[in-house]
């Protein structure tokens, strides 16, 4: 964490910005918007804290409940989203507060006596395997209350606005402020009033009832399979000895995935109720809790559960569905979008493969950066049609896997000709449901592959995977991809040359160009802003960091920033081995020793490889993605 550059900290530096230089925030509901969120599920609070670090964009969020969500019905959190909880800043308090999931059991009948369940298998959770972060459950409502931190901490100082629901929309075709939406007050002394407000730009991020979704027209694709499971989160007194493990539990009586929560006596249990009759006409939502209860016990033979405390329970029917488009842009239109739909206002699906709000999530955070870019007077306007492009597919994908692992999880046991399937299954698909399959296609803002050997553990489009490496200045080991905050910024790593620490090596020469007026950084930089502002570059040498001389890199590496024009220190990194960390990033990314610039964008995507004597292709990336901030100076 770094602070002090404005001058001395005395408080609590989370807050990110000093006094003064955020927006001046109404209390009330301005006119006009330029970003009006509607929801404040886990896309739009992750949409909000990025739009927060954008302090000149108006951004509000409206939610029709009179304050904080209290109990949240999603709760597992993949190695991905906490990789993204990093980058706002409040990952290792969350893993604090979490269960870990480190094992995963498998129980099915007993060969001897198939009316009782036996362990089948145990097998150790895959996030360490592909991540430095673990795999969690945690309450919804506490990964919202540390998204509401970050945006009221912002120096955007968004917070939101409760008690207001969505009513409708208009979209213009003219004007600044193009989309009219009317609102209506639910809460206080002007509860049933209602207002229209003019927006720049709306997010629907208002769940599967989406009235966004309903009021631009699209539609939600699919329907439930003939299936329905109770889920409840109690407090038990139970002679199961897995109780404080995830279980995947398979008996003649119906199927379990049982999942352990935070705080170590609450559990969550999804427990099959069934096939429904096509005639059902969701009656089996009604199951009553003591039915639940009743099936769980009779599923966990020869063990019993005695429930003590109901937390939450529900009932529901699989369901399996898309929106047609995730904006407003009719078909054959040539024109940006003006309203966005996110999480579950766009893919619904199961809830057993914990991918809902992790994947929500990923929404809020590839629309934030894009829209805050735009509306500074950074990107074009054309950068928004990317994020329709970008996650549909996504949402598809995770439509086909959750119908694959619902399916199996249903399965009876005369079904299972392998007993050790679900587990294989779990196993060989672990890097989907982690978050980390996600890759975007050649775009404007993901290159092609025509340079991927370079950095062959980059892989263009995927996330870049963070690695140790030692921060120069003070030799402490550090993860690389750690000082990568959520703040909107493009990030550019030189891995130098073999040769980098000399003045006539290639990443010298590299530098000396990024520093010059004809850069990205000197043209897409707006005047009078931080030389950092919109490209955070970084330098990881191979030698080890005792062998660099923190004050004779080159200056694009040292920039002078905030009021008082202090050198940043920590942009530049070292990858030789040493008892501290015995891993080198350029062995374990496959990383040219020639040298590579790696482009990462500001939602952690791999965007850009290339040699560092690709100047010119460096130069002519962005220009397709930033609008120039001052003219390119003449040689």
């Amino acid at each position: 964490m770094q602070f002090h550059h404005h001058g001395y900290v005395s408080g609590d530096p989370r807050v990110s910005a000093p006094a003064g230089t955020g927006i001046d925030r109404p209390a009330d509901l301005p006119d006009e918007i330029d970003v009006l969120i509607v929801g404040s599920g886990p896309a739009g609070m992750l949409l909000a804290a990025q739009l927060a670090q954008f302090p000149d964009v108006s951004t509000r969020l409206i939610e029709k409940r009179d304050g904080r969500l209290v109990l949240g019905q999603a709760d597992g959190i993949q190695p991905r989203s906490v990789e993204t909880f990093q980058a706002f800043g409040f990952a290792e308090r969350i893993v604090a507060e979490a269960y870990n999931i480190g094992w995963m059991n498998f129980w099915g009948p007993d060969p001897e006596n198939p009316r009782r369940i036996v362990r089948r298998s145990r097998t150790a959770d895959y996030a360490y395997d592909i991540s430095e972060y673990p795999h969690l459950i945690v309450n919804q409502a506490r990964v919202l209350d540390y998204f509401a931190e970050a945006a009221a901490h912002g120096p955007g100082r968004i917070v939101p606005d409760y008690g207001v629901e969505f009513v409708g929309l208009t979209v213009r075709d003219r004007g600044e402020y193009p989309v009219e939406v009317r609102l209506r007050h639910t809460a206080g002394e002007r509860a049933g009033q209602e207002r229209t407000v003019h927006a720049r730009y709306v997010v629907g991020c208002d769940g599967a009832r989406s009235g966004v979704r309903e009021a631009i027209g699209r539609t939600h694709l699919g329907g439930s399979s003939a299936h329905a499971w109770g889920v409840m989160d109690v407090l038990v007194d139970t002679d199961f000895p897995d109780w404080r493990i995830k279980c995947a539990i398979n008996s003649e009586a119906g199927n379990i995935l049982h999942i352990p929560r935070e705080g170590g006596y609450l559990s969550r249990m999804y427990i099959d109720l069934g096939e429904v009759a096509d005639d059902d006409n969701h009656q089996v939502r009604q199951t009553p809790i003591d039915e639940i209860i009743r099936r769980a016990n009779e599923i966990l033979q020869p063990y019993t559960i005695d429930v003590k405390s109901v937390a939450w329970h529900s009932v529901y029917e699989v369901g399996h569905r898309i929106t047609d488009k995730f904006d407003d842009v009719p078909e054959g239109l040539d024109r940006s979008p003006r309203v966005f739909l996110t999480g579950d206002a766009c893919h619904t699906h199961s809830a057993k493969a914990g991918q809902g709000m992790n994947v929500s999530m990923q929404d809020g955070f590839n629309l934030g950066w894009k829209l805050g870019s735009v509306l500074a007077g950074l990107s074009p306007e054309s950068l928004l049609a990317t994020y329709s492009a970008e996650r549909q597919p996504v949402a598809q994908q995770l439509i086909d896997f959750d119908k694959e692992w619902s399916s199996l999880m249903a399965r009876k046991p005369e079904e299972i000709s392998d007993p050790e399937s679900l587990a294989t299954y779990y196993l060989a698909t672990a890097e989907f449901p982690s978050g980390f399959m996600t890759q975007y296609g050649p775009s404007a803002i993901i290159a092609d592959g025509a340079r991927q050997e370079l950095a062959s553990g980059f892989p263009l489009g995927k996330r870049f995977k963070s690695s140790p490496v030692s921060l120069v200045a003070d030799g402490n080991v550090v993860h690389l991809g750690h000082h990568a905050k959520a703040d909107g910024r493009w990030r550019i790593y030189a891995f130098a040359d073999a040769e980098g620490l000399s003045a006539s090596s290639a990443l010298a020469t590299w530098a000396a160009w990024m520093d010059s007026e004809e850069s990205p950084v000197a043209r897409f930089t707006p005047a009078g802003a931080d030389a950092d502002a919109v490209f955070d570059v970084k330098v990881i040498y191979q030698q080890g960091y005792e062998a660099i001389d923190a004050t004779a890199v080159p200056a694009v590496f040292r920039p002078r920033t905030g009021a008082l024009g202090l050198p940043d220190w920590e942009k530049v990194f070292a990858a030789g081995i040493n008892r501290w960390n015995p891993s080198d990033i350029f062995a374990e990314r496959g990383l040219s020793r020639d040298g590579v610039v790696v482009v990462v964008r500001p939602d952690q995507y791999v965007a850009h490889v290339l040699p560092l004597t690709a100047t010119a292709e460096l130069e002519a990336f962005f220009e397709g993605i930033l609008l120039p901030q001052r003219a390119t100076v003449e040689a």
